[in-house]
């Protein structure tokens, strides 16, 4: 390996800048080629080191869950790392291989945050490289041109964000409320105020909600930058103080839906819930929704701050009082392990445990495997260290876990 600027191609893995700049060696292990510092020196030309990156990292994009947690994951460490990665067998195992465009329009958005360069970036292709260049603020939009959902375009795009060189602004295009992904509900009332513990800062504004299967959908999200990230701990669930939730229709369901799946979800959560207020709202939508749909989102919060919520959405032959069922079903699930985190938010968390400074703890239920995937990622792509040990303690259930991580404590270079 020849002699480059390794700093200006490679900033964020030295971690900071300081007055004596490390020294790099390329070390083999037995999963990939990785950079160590092994020895700091005072030189003003030390930065001149490498002429070329090492080969990229290999992922494997059909183990675990093998889906598209795998590309977001992957795709948002390489972006803070700066190191390129090679995903092959993407999707798999899947009854249609390959990217899909939403996976597709989150892997352009993020080489877009990056400045990077995308191979193999194509609609059904099952291997890309992405090579980063350096994070860029500012506007950055992504639109698969279908329902794909806006919420998973957010999961690979806040992260890089936050190591940028100023503010970003993210209108991300699609589903706002689709199928196998969160609703944008959920990811401003559960996933926002959660991740904002790490020390994350962003606005969402919703703009015009979109549906299965044209989608049309808008929301801007509008990110401040870190230093770095802190660690969090939520071990202490409290008790349930608050219940609330949203049932809507839009564009030409009657309303009636609407206030079907809340009553029959109210009804269920009653059951086991008895001494609380349940408020769910009932709304049509005719403004701020791109064709038809129906849900209902039902969210609940501790008295030391956890949050949990169910959800479920309307499909074509299925009964609305079924949907509200589904939704209360899904929530109480996630209360009865007594966690501090729903089994959605669970593998959100694990990048931000992953970059913070320190040790964050989180107390869950069962580990899901999309929390497997992004662990095993994480810890192939960061040098974090994940634990996950069942909970010991009097209010533990047989499903209660702890996940703990000893984060790296990447800092932004522009700080």
């Amino acid at each position: 390996i020849t002699s480059a600027v390794f700093y200006k191609r490679c900033p964020r893995l030295l971690q900071s800048r300081p007055s004596t700049l490390a020294c790099f060696r390329i070390i083999k292990d037995r999963n990939n080629t990785f950079l160590r510092a092994v020895k700091s020196l005072k030189s003003i030309n030390i930065c001149l080191i490498f002429s070329k990156m090492a080969a990229a990292v290999e992922m494997d994009g059909s183990i675990m869950e093998g889906g598209g947690q795998i590309l977001r994951v992957t795709a948002a460490l390489s972006c803070i790392n700066g190191a390129s990665i090679r995903i092959h067998k993407i999707r798999a195992g899947r009854s249609t291989p390959g990217l899909r465009p939403q996976h597709l329009s989150g892997l352009e958005l993020v080489r877009d945050i990056c400045c990077g360069n995308l191979e193999g970036g194509t609609v059904g292709s099952t291997e890309v490289t992405l090579t980063p260049g350096k994070i860029k603020a500012g506007k950055h939009t992504a639109d698969p041109q279908t329902a794909g959902s806006v919420g998973l375009l957010l999961q690979v795009s806040l992260p890089c964000a936050l190591y940028a060189d100023g503010p970003s602004e993210l209108c991300l295009k699609g589903g706002t409320n689709a199928d196998m992904a969160p609703q944008i509900d959920y990811t401003i009332k559960v996933f926002k105020p959660i991740v904002e513990k790490f020390g994350v800062h962003f606005d969402c504004d919703l703009r015009m909600r979109g549906y299965y299967p044209k989608g049309g959908g808008e929301v801007v999200a509008k990110v401040n930058p870190v230093s770095e990230l802190s660690p969090v701990t939520m071990t202490e669930r409290g008790t349930i103080t608050k219940i609330y939730g949203r049932s809507f229709v839009a564009g030409v369901l009657p309303y009636k839906l609407a206030k079907d799946m809340a009553t029959t979800a109210t009804r269920v959560i009653r059951r086991e819930i008895k001494d609380l207020y349940i408020n769910i709202q009932t709304l049509q939508e005719k403004d701020m929704a791109c064709g038809s749909g129906n849900g209902i989102i039902i969210i609940a919060e501790s008295s030391t701050g956890c949050i949990f919520a169910g959800s479920a959405l309307g499909k074509k032959g299925v009964y609305a009082d079924k949907v509200g069922f589904e939704a209360a079903e899904m929530l109480l699930r996630n209360i009865r392990h007594n966690g501090c985190v729903d089994e959605f938010l669970q593998d959100q968390l694990i990048l931000f445990m992953a970059l913070a400074n320190g040790t964050s703890r989180i107390r869950t239920g069962p580990v899901t495997q999309h929390t497997q995937t992004a662990i095993h990622v994480a810890e192939q792509l960061t040098q974090a260290k994940f634990t996950v040990t069942k909970a010991e303690d009097e209010n533990a259930s047989n499903d209660t876990y702890i996940i703990e991580c000893q984060g790296v404590g990447v800092t932004n270079p522009h700080f």
